[in-house]
């Protein structure tokens, strides 16, 4: 047995495939740089991606599109909205309180006008009078003007102590008031029916009536 007819000739082979793999290097070099010309050009298919903006700045694109409803900033805006609601109520409460005193106890506005009401009756009454008319002109017309002005500051201190306690449900109805609000508006509110009640009485005689004319003469 021959050992040189038993073995197949390799080398050809050998060759043939170290012929073949430097051609499809080049092949492979020749597509990269084409497909890196084409990306450059603007014209390749990377370069859509790489070039629209749009897909960057869209929806859900970047990683703080989330964080854009801050809850904080939620908060400041809501405090925003409230704070001119409970300072018109606060403010009003404190209005209330103070004008329901002044309808009780009298303001310098009156006592102008019961002045002046008194001015006016003794001029009607200068040239003679008897002494019911000098009574009606002189003092009852101060009294009744006194009772007048004192019921519309009682009168406006309950409106305004009703508008304080009703604010909430017209603004923002979760949002409960302080309870010195509460405080406040309800005396203003209880001082303005207990001033109203007693302008009326007094306007009308009903408390303390005029004196009469022969009380008067005797």
């Amino acid at each position: 047995m021959n050992p040189t007819t038993s073995q197949t000739p390799q080398a050809p082979t050998a060759e043939s495939d170290h012929g073949e793999r430097p051609a499809d290097s080049l092949d492979e070099a020749a597509t990269e740089a084409e497909g890196e010309r084409a990306v450059r050009e603007g014209s390749g298919p990377g370069a859509d991606a790489d070039s629209d903006p749009d897909r960057d700045s869209g929806p859900g694109s970047g990683p703080d599109d989330g964080l854009d409803d801050d809850p904080d900033h939620d908060l400041e805006d809501d405090d925003s909205h409230r704070a001119p609601s409970g300072l018109v109520a606060a403010s009003a409460a404190v209005v209330a309180a103070g004008l329901g005193v002044v309808g009780l106890t009298g303001a310098w506005t009156g006592r102008v006008v019961a002045e002046r009401e008194t001015l006016l009756g003794q001029m009607k009454t200068a040239s003679g009078g008897s002494v019911a008319q000098q009574i009606s002109e002189i003092y009852g017309d101060a009294w009744h003007s006194t009772a007048l002005v004192n019921g519309l500051f009682a009168l406006l201190a309950l409106l305004v102590g009703v508008f304080a306690l009703v604010r909430p449900a017209f603004g923002a109805p979760g949002d409960p008031q302080p309870g010195w609000v509460r405080a406040f508006a309800t005396a203003g509110i209880a001082l303005g029916v207990l001033g109203v009640l007693i302008s009326v009485g007094m306007y009308f005689d009903l408390i303390v009536a005029l004196p009469a004319a022969s009380a008067a003469a005797g």
